[in-house]
């Protein structure tokens, strides 16, 4: 049997994060309980100690604390709520235990901001990883020597697994139960809690907000520039001659302050403004391409599908109002 430590850390802990995860594997000792099998799955309740943990509207009772003596096989961290810098410091009593753990043969999860948690163990270091895609920023600034990937749903490697944000967690876990209890069980699993097996990028679900959270203002006006006259062709030429810069120095300074070339940045820009009528007006794909700036239907579509994940016709179809209607 697998025995499965699911954290309950300190601060506002995502308790849609604990239940689902409990009741997922649960469900899995039942569906092979009926058919005269036995369970796979002890799932525990480990806090700092074995104190009820109040967070937000319920009470959460641990069943142990890191003080008592237990073998696990699978540690996993649920995401916690606020300022990042505080829940570390808050919960840097679980980074020796699960330090320790890991080192003992478990393997460790992070589902959602928890990422902040496992890669302030260090665990993560030249490893990929994901997280909720609105954190990202903030994960780099903290983490820069983690190689993040926040398109992706799910990251494994060497017996760390990651999930993006929010309910994407319930795709990790199923891949978890996949990979413990068989495709059939995942399956049957994915129909239970009707969730869409083999998901793999959040980014359909992105919002692209440029990143000004820097002190570079000629970088800023340029990013100003870019946003408010999209429907144009903008190259890098006219950008540096318009903020009186080299090329290769707007380039090199645009890239560190936005984590985008200067390219990216306005295929991201004019993407997110594609998205924006695709969700909300009734013109046809082709409509929205030329509202963007872009001429070549090629071009936009696979600009589109590279930052979205999806085609602008399958976007249309999934996010219209009208069209899910139709």
């Amino acid at each position: 049997m697998k025995h499965i430590s699911l954290l309950i850390p300190e601060g506002e802990t995502s308790l849609s994060n604990i239940e689902a995860t409990f009741k997922m594997f649960t469900k899995v000792n039942e569906a092979l309980a009926r058919v005269g099998k036995p369970a796979l799955f002890e799932v525990k309740l480990i806090g700092l100690n074995r104190d009820p943990r109040r967070t937000h509207l319920f009470t959460i009772q641990p069943d142990l604390g890191l003080q008592d003596t237990f073998q696990t096989d699978l540690v996993i961290i649920p995401a916690v709520h606020g300022d990042a810098e505080k829940v570390l410091e808050d919960n840097k009593d679980f980074v020796p235990w699960i330090i320790k753990q890991y080192k003992n043969g478990a393997e460790v999860v992070s589902l959602c901001i928890g990422a902040f948690i496992l890669a302030s163990t260090g665990l993560l270091k030249g490893k990929s990883c994901t997280t909720h895609w609105l954190m990202a920023d903030n994960f780099k600034r903290m983490f820069p020597d983690v190689r993040l990937l926040p398109y992706k749903i799910i990251t494994d490697e060497d017996g760390i697994y990651t999930s993006g944000g929010a309910y994407s967690s319930l795709n990790l876990i199923l891949y978890l139960v996949e990979k413990f209890a068989g495709r059939e069980m995942a399956i049957l699993t994915a129909k239970v809690f009707e969730i869409e097996i083999d998901r793999v990028s959040q980014s359909p679900f992105m919002i692209f907000n440029g990143q000004k959270e820097h002190e570079d203002e000629p970088i800023k006006r340029a990013q100003e520039f870019i946003e408010n006259n999209y429907q144009d062709r903008i190259t890098v030429d006219q950008l540096a001659d318009k903020f009186a810069m080299g090329r290769r120095n707007l380039e090199r300074r645009f890239k560190k302050s936005t984590a985008n070339t200067v390219i990216e940045y306005i295929q991201r820009v004019k993407i997110e403004a594609a998205k924006r009528s695709l969700e909300n007006s009734r013109e046809n794909i082709n409509e929205v391409m030329y509202s963007v700036g872009y001429s070549d239907t090629k071009a936009f579509r696979t600009t589109f599908k590279k930052i979205t994940g999806i085609s602008p016709l399958e976007y249309r179809n999934r996010y219209n109002k009208e069209a899910v209607a139709l």
